[in-house]
């Protein structure tokens, strides 16, 4: 087993339950780590062999871009997609980071932190 981690991708999106939020949106910080094994691909040095962090990279990007008043279900699309379109991942953690929200105070980011891992095939 090992882990593959994807860090501080930075996103603008219009995320929110404000109205201002989705209007004008906000800067995003979204960082992911996986779990696969990496065993095969560390033998064969081969892209094929393991999981793309191009293609996590992409999966993030395409989601953020899809508006939702919480973060929780953007954090939810992201884990879904990523076990649906690559099978090689077993585990994975998704931090999804509104930077500067707006709740009246000086802060500098709030974050929902999520977990999955792939259902066993009946």
């Amino acid at each position: 087993m090992g882990t593959i981690k994807v860090e501080n991708i930075r996103v603008f999106a219009n995320h929110g339950c404000l109205k201002e939020e989705t209007k004008i949106g906000s800067d995003y910080r979204v960082d992911l780590e996986i779990k696969a094994n990496l065993q095969t691909s560390a033998k064969t040095d081969l892209l094929q062999d393991t999981v793309d962090y191009v293609f996590l990279n992409k999966v993030i990007r395409e989601e953020m871009a899809q508006p939702s008043y919480l973060l929780e279900t953007v954090a939810k699309r992201i884990l879904n997609r990523i076990f649906k379109e690559d099978i090689m991942v077993s585990k994975a953690t998704v931090w999804v980071s509104k930077i500067n929200p707006p709740i009246g105070g000086d802060v500098e980011m709030v974050t929902i932190k999520m977990s999955d891992k792939r259902k066993k095939q009946k």
